[in-house]
């Protein structure tokens, strides 16, 4: 008989006057394949003069995901990209050695009252990639792949799932998929040697039990595993072969080695890491632990 799924639940994380569902890391589940965080942000309203700014704030050897499912994000960082991210579309972000950049709402969405509601995700970068150079994609909504299967609507946003392939970059072997079932469909998901189902919406039934929103599913490797949408549900699909080696987190920085965090540390106290251009005059501080 195959194991149970672990779930795990969304805890709650202010990150500068927003709060969001932390899912990964946690304490008995670091990551899901190359997966290292999962945070939902949201649903939330932003009434007019308000939005969320976090400020310039440093990463290093991963990938930053971001994706919007309502609302917009003004994105900025030290290569000078300035993009605005909407609904649909899929941003990512290598940090490799070292990037800045600031997510704050742009004065459009400051002026309306606007709902914000979306997933961001970090990646850790396979040993040979973590000090590639830092770059920023952004792939519109209708140049991801989709499909729909007995009334699901699937989309592939990252690495290859159900015969498709998202244009974004990936450096190891992994999916992300977003999927709206109806209520009574079943989807089966992709192979994988580590796998997860995270419930946006709805209600999905995986054995031995329901699950609602803002729970995690993580399976045991091998079987077949199968969610049941008992009514309507919107669930986000993560897996993929897991990382080449342990990986050390402080903060914003993910590596395989200690000794490049602690450089990161001194580099982003002693202000080495570089400005944002159009956000220059802020920054958030390194912790003290």
């Amino acid at each position: 008989m195959a194991q149970a799924p672990l779930i795990i639940a969304a805890r709650s994380r202010d990150i500068g006057g927003f709060v969001v569902g932390r899912v990964l890391p946690w304490m008995l589940r670091r990551s899901v394949g190359p997966f290292v965080f999962f945070d939902h942000m949201g649903p939330s309203r932003l009434p007019p003069g308000q939005g969320i700014d976090v400020r310039p704030h440093p990463h290093i050897e991963l990938a930053t995901v971001t994706y919007l499912f309502e609302g917009e994000i003004d994105h900025r960082d030290s290569l000078g990209v300035h993009q605005t991210i909407h609904p649909g579309a899929i941003n990512l972000m290598i940090a490799g050695r070292g990037i800045v950049h600031s997510e704050r709402s742009g004065p459009a969405s400051r002026a309306r009252d606007e709902a914000l509601h979306g997933v961001q995700l970090w990646l850790g970068l396979p040993t040979a990639h973590e000090r590639v150079a830092p770059a920023f994609e952004h792939h519109a909504a209708d140049t991801l792949p989709a499909l729909e299967r007995d009334g699901i609507r699937l989309r592939v946003l990252l690495g290859d799932a159900y015969g498709l392939r998202s244009p974004a970059t990936t450096f190891s072997s992994q999916f992300y998929v977003e999927a709206r079932m109806p209520a009574g469909s079943r989807l089966a998901l992709p192979p994988a040697a580590e796998r997860a189902a995270y419930v946006v919406e709805g209600t999905v039934h995986a054995e031995p039990e329901p699950l609602g929103p803002r729970h995690m599913l993580v399976f045991e490797a091998g079987g077949a595993p199968e969610l049941h949408a008992l009514s309507d549900a919107h669930v986000m699909l993560i897996g993929g072969e897991p990382l080449d080696g342990p990986r050390h987190m402080f903060w914003n920085f993910v590596s395989s080695d200690p000794a490049r965090i602690e450089q990161a540390k001194r580099d982003w106290a002693e202000d080495r890491f570089g400005t944002v251009p159009g956000d220059e005059d802020e920054r958030i501080p390194l912790p003290s632990s």
